[in-house]
């Protein structure tokens, strides 16, 4: 079974502790419904970005955990692909 886990970095691209420490997931969506839940907390304890990996497969990031950041990354996007 796969294991859903995530890297927490700083801006810079260094790997830092979480504030809140995950579990390994068994499903994308439960990792990704539990950083949902959790990104500010995440953010207050120094996590700038992170990474979602399958086993050791990374799947996508860096994603900002700044709404700042996240929208701007979303209408850039967006705007990409009208």
């Amino acid at each position: 079974m796969a294991a859903w886990t995530w890297r927490f970095e700083k801006s810079d691209g260094t790997e830092v502790e979480p504030a809140v420490v995950p579990e390994e997931f068994t499903t994308q969506g439960d990792a990704e419904s539990w950083i949902g839940e959790i990104w500010k907390d995440l953010v207050e304890g120094g996590a700038d970005q992170v990474f979602l990996f399958e086993d050791s497969t990374k799947i996508y990031g860096p994603m900002s955990l700044h709404a700042e950041n996240a929208e701007s990354a979303e209408s850039a996007e967006s705007a990409e692909n009208a």
